[in-house]
């Protein structure tokens, strides 16, 4: 595992010079040395990663998810996360064009964005997630980089940073836009996974083992479904207005009332069969979901 901690360590890792602020760097890909690294190799910052890159012979991990280079598409990473990356021998001369945007968490210090930039969703989608752009919509983004970079190469005065953070926070709110369009216009792709969410949730609370398995976690259902939990939930959540719990939470209450007006089970008998280790917290949800105790919706179909 390569550990890097610094912008500074890792420019001296591709054979870049010092960044021009130690806290904040873009770099145009087509100016990083070849890196041929052989074997894959597994790496982690301590910082903000945001880019746009085509590079025919990169080769990268993300988690277990391989992903190519190849298409112009924006992708985040945040620090702590890990990945792997290998660099193919054969394709030295292959073009490579973009950038990279580096940010580490001491630059946004006493600022707005200090408070703002973790509740992006983004951050959490695996990198077979990342943002397909349009070609007005890649050039708004590049144009704010090379105001960031702009910047960057100008004398650092007082103003310098909040300027850099305001490009940011335009850049992280058009992303956030972007992926919205992104979650309505892929809607053949999208209404798959609609469709295979309804299936394996329906056949989770179908199965006789839910005794032994207990509820669908969020995890869970993303897992199944090869896409990570937040991506999954800013899905659902654009295209039905329900995150993926409440999803969970709906199928619940259907199969609930299912076996509430159609068999002679007690609600405990029920709350247990459906997974629920205590009947308190069947009747709650319950409750909170169709504004009737279990017993109540009960007598009314008596």
């Amino acid at each position: 595992m390569k550990h890097i901690k610094t912008i500074s360590e890792f420019h001296a890792f591709l054979s870049l010079p010092k960044p021009l602020h130690p806290l904040i760097s873009v770099i145009d890909v087509e100016t990083v040395p070849h890196q041929y690294s052989g074997e894959p190799m597994n790496m982690v910052f301590d910082f903000y990663s945001i880019s746009v890159k085509r590079m025919g012979n990169i080769k990268v991990k993300y988690g277990q998810q391989p992903f190519d280079f190849n298409e112009g598409i924006l992708s985040f990473m945040s620090p702590g996360q890990v990945f792997s990356i290998a660099v193919d021998k054969k394709d030295e001369e292959v073009k490579k064009s973009g950038w990279v945007i580096y940010i580490h968490p001491d630059f946004t210090w006493n600022t707005t964005l200090a408070k703002t930039i973790k509740g992006y969703d983004f951050w959490d989608y695996s990198l077979h997630e990342s943002l397909f752009l349009s070609a007005k919509e890649e050039t708004i983004i590049n144009n704010i980089i090379l105001n960031v970079q702009q910047e960057l190469d100008s004398n650092i005065d007082k103003f310098s940073k909040q300027i850099i953070i305001s490009q940011i926070e335009s850049l992280l709110s058009y992303a956030e836009r972007f992926y919205n369009r992104q979650f309505i216009t892929r809607e053949k792709a999208n209404h798959q996974i609609l469709e295979r969410l309804e299936k394996l949730v329906s056949a989770y609370f179908n199965s006789n083992d839910l005794i032994t398995r207990g509820l669908p976690t969020v995890r869970y259902v993303a897992e199944q479904l090869h896409l990570s939990p937040k991506y999954l939930s800013s899905l659902l959540q654009v295209l039905t207005g329900q995150n993926t719990q409440q999803h969970i939470h709906e199928k619940l209450i259907e199969k609930a009332k299912e076996k509430l007006s159609t068999t002679d089970l007690s609600v405990s008998e029920i709350a247990y069969e459906l997974g629920f280790e205590h009947l308190q917290s069947f009747s709650k949800l319950f409750k909170t979901k169709t504004n009737f105790s279990p017993l109540d919706f009960r007598k009314s179909f008596n």
